[in-house]
């Protein structure tokens, strides 16, 4: 349940709504999940902090600076808060005044500095102003900053505001439904929670360093830096927003540090702590977009600390973040240029490794997709996200959305119902159903990697670094899977068996460290700690040269060094040094960059899901998994087991896949399928006929189906969308036409009806022989057809956009309408 559209969140038409579809869930064994705000992002405290005490609203500080020269006596410098800053609103109260000075060479600042508040008397500095070039800060503490539209929001890293959304919200429902918190009331979700402590709100570069903006503060941040900093630590905060040296990369990191704690203590574990002591749980995501989950702005500085008080990790994918085929090439999507590694490489696998290394999170990733796409989205684009995002390990999915309002409604299309006018909607069952049975099957089984890739966020704070996915990236397309751990995770979760790191069930043969110019020093101690147990450890392109914090730099890097059991890879030389180490689960024929597998393994079965992410081309290959026994494909769409096409060679199976582009495969071996009937897979055999029209169209709407307008007859299958008869259409067109069939060709019959645009459903003889929602678009008719003449009816629906035009669809690259085939009849004999 989300309020956004709704009138009276927490009123009485509000729980009117929310009593009925409780009341149906519980009739029908339904489970509710609701939204924790009365609109995203989660925080607005459903308007509850507009007249709070000053004490419980957003804090934030910010600097404005006056440089100055010297030697010069008896200067005097205006250092009190503006009441109309030009940039950052002004106001305040006045925290601290310090003076930096600067190199004469670079304007950078020095560590030299100055503490010079108790010498401000009225707002003004006087002070002598020593030799050299200096900058004096106003460091100022306000509740009037960041982005004005989150001005009444709580404090994400302040207990007591954060408790003003959960006695405003949460404290309400379980007023309201106490008997039903764990049964039918299962929990609660927050979106995109984060710091929005800029101007800017979708800035996903708002980080240290930028100028001008405001930074998130609290109460408790002074004391949690005076641990690093001792009670002079107000003289480096300028560095937050100014270059410098070593201190500058102290300070940020320390910062950076502190809020991300505080962010996961106060808000994310308070909240999740309060549901878990009522037996409910607490699910969500914060924003991940462009790298922005490790920074400030909209994000919430790290994301595996930010989402570490949930119970399951979250993602989510909207406003076209993916697009098949980018996954090498940046793109245009709604608003932004999208860093296409980031989404295709780093989302999910980010997300499920989280997942993976909570106890309480049980496995479970939960993915908000296909929201704000646009009615140009269909269940074929749909079905590849769920792929997408299956094979990564995401067993969870909240689709995006069903809308209560009158069509059209603009809010963030498609809508799956849209007042039973989305003609597709009628097969939106098929895709569940599809994703219901992998994700059933993938949940509960151990994740098997051989790699883990040290998340960046730590490195991003501390100086120039390399993005964790692009390691992974470069794993990925070698087929060799890996887990994303977090610096916390090393300190705290991992141990070291028989050679391999180990966290919760799972193991990996080495540890990989993207280039990164500096890590917290006791986490290259652990590093190190690992490497000497036994651990493989590989840092691209470089060892740091310095540590965060500052603390035993020469030690640590020189041991570091010396190490016999880390060594210093190219990016583009990882893969190699990993298979001549023998650190990979599978091996594939050739080079299928566009190859995606998971592998869970249960006591008694391995399950190998492999998907073609290309939205074109066709892979051929062969794979070498490690298994032994009888290996079987599985069809989680159509729920079927067939024989596979594969060799048995000692303890390992060789498996034929032969994948259409999008087109997603199970593979599955050990003991449990003793016994278990399969049948032969129905592919493409020998050419029977192929079939050419002419073509009776007809077409029927959403509302209309399944009542045909005869429309035209063609010779040729073509593009329709391009006929200006059609080219507001949207619904079902109906292609007819007859053809010959013999029994003594074969035994079974398989119609491939080539290209459809997109969701198709084949009838021979007025018997449906199934729907397809994306390629393969091929059909067993053997039970259909008769001897002689046969009637051939194939229905292909469109999306809803020829007829909306909506601008969420704005950057899909369209496609053809209808049917373009080629059609044509094969046999197996």
């Amino acid at each position: 349940m989300e309020a956004r559209p709704h009138p009276d969140y927490l009123g009485p038409k509000w729980w009117r709504d929310m009593d009925i579809i409780m009341e149906e869930a519980r009739k029908r064994g339904m489970r509710v999940w609701v939204l924790d705000d009365d609109h995203f992002p989660t925080g607005h405290a459903a308007g509850r902090l507009k007249n709070a005490p000053k004490e419980l609203r957003r804090l934030f500080i910010y600097e404005t600076h006056i440089d100055a020269i010297g030697p010069q006596d008896h200067s005097s410098f205006f250092v009190a808060p503006m009441p109309h800053h030009p940039r950052l609103g002004g106001g305040g109260t006045l925290m601290a005044v310090v003076a930096v000075k600067r190199d004469p060479a670079t304007g950078e600042l020095t560590e030299e500095t100055a503490d010079l508040t108790s010498r401000v008397k009225n707002g003004f500095l006087h002070w002598d102003v020593p030799e050299g070039h200096w900058r004096i800060f106003s460091l100022i503490e306000t509740e009037h900053g960041g982005d004005p539209s989150k001005s009444d929001y709580i404090n994400y890293i302040d207990a007591n505001s954060v408790r003003v959304l959960i006695d405003t919200v949460y404290e309400a429902f379980y007023c309201r439904y106490k008997e039903n918190f764990g049964k039918t009331f299962a929990g609660f979700f927050s979106d995109e929670p984060g710091f929005y402590n800029d101007k800017e709100t979708f800035d996903f570069e708002s980080r240290l360093g930028k100028p001008d903006v405001t930074l998130p503060w609290s109460r408790e941040m002074p004391a949690v830096l005076e641990k690093s900093f001792g009670p002079e630590y107000k003289q480096f905060l300028p560095f937050l927003w100014h270059q410098g040296g070593p201190m500058m990369r102290k300070m940020r990191y320390a910062y950076m540090d502190a809020v991300s704690l505080l962010f996961a203590k106060n808000f994310t574990a308070q909240i999740g702590d309060w549901c878990r002591a009522r037996g409910v749980e607490y699910i969500g995501h914060i924003l991940e977009d462009n790298n922005v989950h490790a920074r400030l702005g909209c994000g919430a500085g790290h994301f595996f600390r930010a989402l570490e008080g949930q119970d399951m990790s979250g993602l989510d994918v909207v406003l076209w973040q993916l697009k098949p085929g980018f996954d090498d090439v940046p793109y245009r999507g709604f608003l932004h240029e999208y860093d296409a590694e980031f989404f295709f490489y780093g989302l999910a696998k980010m997300a499920v490794s989280l997942a993976h290394a909570d106890p309480k999170k049980k496995g479970r990733t939960v993915a908000e997709v296909f929201g704000a796409f646009g009615w140009a989205e269909g269940l074929k684009l749909m079905k590849w996200m769920t792929d997408h995002m299956l094979v990564r390990g995401v067993t969870h999915f909240v689709p995006h959305a069903f809308s209560l309002r009158e069509f059209p409604d603009w809010d963030c299309p498609p809508h799956m119902y849209a007042r039973g006018r989305n003609p597709q909607y009628r097969y939106y069952k098929y895709l569940n159903a599809y994703t219901n049975r992998l994700s059933h099957l993938l949940s509960g089984g151990i994740h098997v990697a051989t790699a883990a890739v040290l998340y960046h966020a730590e490195a991003e704070w501390s100086g120039t670094c390399m993005h964790f996915h692009k390691p992974v990236k470069t794993l990925m397309k070698a087929q060799i899977d890996c887990d994303v751990l977090s610096c916390d995770m090393l300190l705290d979760r991992v141990s070291v068996q028989n050679g391999k790191l180990v966290q919760q069930n799972e193991s990996y043969d080495c540890l990989i460290i993207p280039y990164c110019e500096a890590l917290p020093g006791r986490v290259l101690l652990r590093i190190l700690e690992l490497a000497e147990q036994g651990v493989p450890v590989f840092f691209i392109n470089g060892l740091p040269q310095a540590t965060s914090d500052g603390q035993a730099d020469a030690d640590v890097l020189h041991c570091l060094s010396a190490c016999g059991r880390i060594e210093v890879v190219q990016l583009d030389g990882l893969v190699p040094r990993l298979k001549e180490a023998g650190f990979y689960d599978i091996r594939v024929e050739g080079q299928e960059p566009h190859l995606r597998f998971y592998h869970a393994k249960y006591p008694d079965m391995d399950v190998f899901l492999f998907f073609n992410e290309h939205p074109l081309r066709e892979i051929d290959t062969e794979a070498e998994l490690p298994v032994a026994g009888r290996a079987l494909l599985y069809d989680a769409y159509d729920n079927k087991l067939y024989e596979a096409d594969g060799v048995q060679d000692g303890r390992v199976v060789r498996v034929k896949l032969n994948l259409s582009p999008m087109e997603a495969m199970v593979v599955i071996a050990g003991p449990a399928l003793d016994g278990l009937p399969a049948e032969k897979r129905v592919a493409s055999g020998c050419l029977y006929t192929a079939i050419d029209g002419p073509w009776l169209v007809e077409t029927a709407t959403a509302v209309q189906y399944p009542a045909f307008t005869p429309r035209k007859e063609i010779a040729a299958l073509t593009d329709l969308s391009r006929d200006d008869e059609f080219a507001s259409f949207s619904g079902t067109y109906r292609y007819t036409t007859k053809f010959h069939w013999s029994p003594e060709a074969g035994q079974l019959a398989v119609l491939d009806i080539g290209r459809a645009f997109e969701t198709a459903e084949v009838f021979v003889n007025g018997l449906s022989a199934g729907v397809r929602i994306s390629a393969p678009y091929r059909f067993d008719i053997s039970g259909l057809v008769r001897e002689g003449k046969n009637t051939l009816a194939i229905e292909v629906t469109t999306t809803l956009f020829n007829e909306v035009k909506d601008f969420m669809s704005r950057p899909a690259q369209l496609e053809p309408g209808g049917l373009l085939g080629p059609v044509k009849l094969y046999v197996l004999g």
